[in-house]
């Protein structure tokens, strides 16, 4: 089995209205001006992982800056989670600075089967992970509802890339420490926080964090694999490929180093994903 942790779909009205959801949303705009950026609906995912053989794919929301844009696109992934339920989870979109109407968002979501909460992108969505007036009701929200949390997450060094942003283990690490019952999920490698996990106070905080692999072989030569297992273990990765930015199968290829065991791979390819998601057999 391989599940993909961290892939992106959208709605056909903005795939073809593009140019209208730039106007309205920095986050977007930021992420999807160029015109070689891509945009991919539900279906051409599916397409996507039959052609690479993947059987399970997370898709999670991006950090929109209003309440609207994050209830018309999680509107989309709730419809693509039931029309695909043995081969899609969905993870929902919230503005927490919306306060109540995240809160009913974040409700509503997660009795129609979503899982999780991300991709929260503070940077753009203008709030500090940091501010306890803002997080506590949202992180009390996504843990009444038994879900988990996957923010973005961005090297503080190395080059420069649309949407690297600045969320970075600086910000990261204290929130990640104020909330330790909290499963999070760190996007990209966590912007490099494994590598303070030699710090015995940041790995004793690090509990129920893990971190997905999405986009590694833009960001890493294939190496981190080995170097992340060091530090804080295999049984915290999550192979994520960052569809459609990165092709699912492309993103495959970054895991097959002769250096790791197949009960590694399996463990990063699937394994982790399973316990996380409740997974106990293969669905397809």
């Amino acid at each position: 089995m391989i599940i993909d942790f961290h892939a992106h779909v959208f709605p056909p009205q903005i795939k073809k209205n593009r140019n209208k959801y730039i106007e309205s949303d920095p986050c977007f705009a930021i992420l999807y001006s160029k015109k070689d950026s891509k945009l991919r609906t539900t279906d051409e995912l599916i397409d996507s992982m039959d052609k690479a053989k993947i059987d399970i794919s997370v898709i999670l929301n991006i950090g929109w800056t209003t309440h609207d844009l994050c209830v018309e696109t999680n509107d989309y992934i709730l419809e693509s989670i039931a029309r695909y339920p043995e081969r899609l989870i969905g993870f929902c979109s919230v503005q927490p600075q919306s306060y109540d109407a995240a809160l009913d968002e974040i409700e509503r979501c997660a009795k129609e089967g979503i899982r999780g909460v991300g991709e929260i992108r503070p940077d753009m969505q203008l709030f500090d992970p940091r501010d306890e007036e803002v997080m506590t009701p949202f992180i009390n929200a996504v843990m009444k509802h038994k879900l988990m949390l996957l923010s973005h997450a961005s090297e503080p060094v190395g080059h420069i890339y649309p949407g690297k942003g600045a969320v970075t283990p600086e910000i990261l690490y204290p929130f990640i420490a104020s909330y330790p019952d909290l499963t999070i999920i760190l996007a990209h490698w966590g912007g490099g926080l494994p590598f303070y996990a030699l710090m015995p106070e940041v790995s004793g905080a690090m509990q129920n964090v893990f971190f997905d692999t999405a986009a590694s072989p833009l960001l890493y030569s294939p190496q981190i694999y080995e170097q992340v297992i060091q530090l804080v273990g295999a049984e915290q990765i999550l192979f994520g490929s960052d569809y459609p930015m990165l092709e699912q199968g492309q993103a495959l290829k970054d895991i097959a180093s002769p250096n790791l065991s197949e009960e590694t791979k399996n463990l990063i390819l699937a394994g982790n994903a399973q316990k996380l998601l409740g997974i106990t057999s293969k669905t397809t």
